[in-house]
Formats: structure tokens, sequence, C-alpha cells
């Protein structure tokens, strides 16, 4: 690594740590009135392809462009330079910076509450009937032993929070960007909650809820989870891309897949992931963003 190399790692893990205790303050622990039965053990779940089928920024763009709040291009446009950080795993510092760049720029100076009560509606509609039974199973059962239960996901808090209560979940951990008065100011706390920000995330909300890592378990489908997955004592890999299961079984994880036609399925999800690549700052922005063009 070159010395100019170096402050750009620095910056990026800097970024990624900062990012894991934003989403840890945001979490959402309220629904638990009462002291759980079982309170050092807890369940974190990824959310594209391990909760839900496909990604749920996918599915909320789809929605948003079904109420014509942006074009074709527009997502197109956010897709292209998404796609290999999203779905090939790239970690580039300048790339991420660059994405995280076009995410804020569409959603500076919008409001809070207009993607909160777009998520509402897109979820019931578009994402309820795409939760895996199989998963939804797994997190139930951590919830009867009397533990709470996570998402973690690089997708917007917004989307997160709606999704875990929808389910019936403790909270989620997401990626935050930060609102004055209720309104975008068009920057990220950190960076998207994404491959060791998930850990950072974790670790920060385990020590602030008193959880026993080593008698936690996470869930994941990608090998870019594996940070996270590694930090807990019960890992388990969820239709997992062919790294992550290799590294499962090598390491004698558990694993779970709840797909039919697996190397079918296996291509369709990689095709949406493509067609929904963007991140959840840049999809739900360019929504709200059209919306307000055209309104």
């Amino acid at each position: 690594m070159t010395r100019a190399e170096r402050p750009r790692r620095l910056n990026l893990q800097q970024r990624s740590a900062l990012a894991g205790e934003a989403a840890a303050a945001a979490a959402e622990v309220e629904t638990a009135l009462s002291q759980p039965a079982d309170p050092t053990a807890g369940a974190f779940f990824d959310v594209d392809n391990t909760v839900m089928q496909g990604a749920s920024i996918f599915h909320l763009a789809r929605g948003l462009y079904r109420r014509k709040f942006f074009t074709t291009r527009d997502i197109l446009g956010a897709a292209w330079k998404q796609a290999y950080f999203r779905v090939i795993g790239v970690e580039d510092p300048e790339h991420v910076a660059e994405a995280r760049n076009s995410a804020l720029s569409f959603i500076a100076g919008q409001h809070v509450s207009e993607l909160e009560s777009l998520v509402e509606e897109i979820f019931d509609e578009g994402m309820a009937h795409r939760i895996w039974p199989g998963t939804r199973a797994l997190a139930q059962m951590h919830l009867d032993e009397g533990q709470r239960v996570w998402l973690v996901t690089a997708a917007p808090i917004e989307i997160a929070s709606i999704i875990a209560r929808r389910l019936g979940l403790t909270g989620a951990l997401g990626t935050v960007a930060e609102h004055e008065n209720g309104v975008y100011t068009g920057r990220l706390v950190g960076d998207l909650l994404h491959g060791p920000a998930k850990a950072e995330a974790v670790r920060a909300l385990a020590e602030r809820e008193g959880l026993d890592l080593d008698r936690c378990s996470a869930y994941s489908d990608s090998s870019n989870d594996l940070p996270m997955l590694s930090l807990v004592g019960d890992p388990c890999a969820i239709n997992p891309d062919s790294r992550l299961r290799s590294y499962a079984k090598a390491h004698g994880w558990r694993i779970r897949d709840y797909r039919t036609g697996r190397k079918a399925a296996r291509a369709g999800l990689v095709a949406a992931a493509v067609a929904g690549a963007a991140s959840g700052a840049v999809a739900a922005g360019a929504g709200i963003r059209g919306h307000y063009r055209h309104s």
C-alpha cells in the first residue's frame, strides 16, 4: 500500500466505524418494554436475499416507479454506479465516495416523513409477500426464546425500521442519512452500512444493550457480511452466495437455503440486484426528487 493509499483506507475505516455507531444509535429498541427473558443473547439478520427475496431497495424503487416518481433513466443511471459495489463487492474508496455523493445529491432538502410514508405503502403492496417463510421462522424462534432480534442492512434506516416493525422484531440497524428538523442535509452519518460497518454496528449495539456476542446469532446470504457473521458465536448462512457457502462449510457454520432451483434463482437474484443496485438513499431520493420536480 502506497503512502497515498493509506489515508484513503484509514478514512474509509473511520467512516465505516462511524456508520456502525450511528446505526446502533438509531436502532429502535423501545418495542422491548420489559426485560427480555434472555437479555444477553440476540440475533442479527441481513435483509436482502436473507429475510426478503431480492433487494429491498429494488422493490422500493419499483413502487416509486409505478407512482411515476422517477424515470427509467434515473434508476438505470443509479444502478450502473452501484453495480460492482453491491453485486461484486469491490470496495474501492473512490468508488464508494462517488456512490455516496450521488446518493446525497438526490435526497438533500427532502423530507424524512415523505420517504417513511412511501415505504409504508410499498412494503404492504410489494414486499410483504416476498419475506422468506423459513427465515421468518428463525427470527420468531429467537423471539420465542426471549431474545431480541434486529435487522442489519445497507438500506436506509427508514426502510429497515418499517420492515422490522411489520415483522414484529425488536428493531433495525441501517444506513443513516443526516437530517435536521425532518429534512435531509445531504450528508451521511459515516458511510453506507455495508461490510465492516455492519460489524461495527452490531458491536456498538451489543455493548449498549449488554449482549454477549458469543451467545448471539447472525444470518446473511452474502460473503460481504463475513465481518458480522464472524463476530458472533452462532453464524448462519442463508441462501448463501458461492463464497459464503464455501466459507461456512469450511468453518462448520449452519447453512439454510430456502430457494428452489438454486441456479436459476441465483441468476435471477443477481439480475434483480443489478437492476436495483442503487443504495437506499439513491433510489428513494431519486423518487422524491422526481415527485417534487413534477409536482
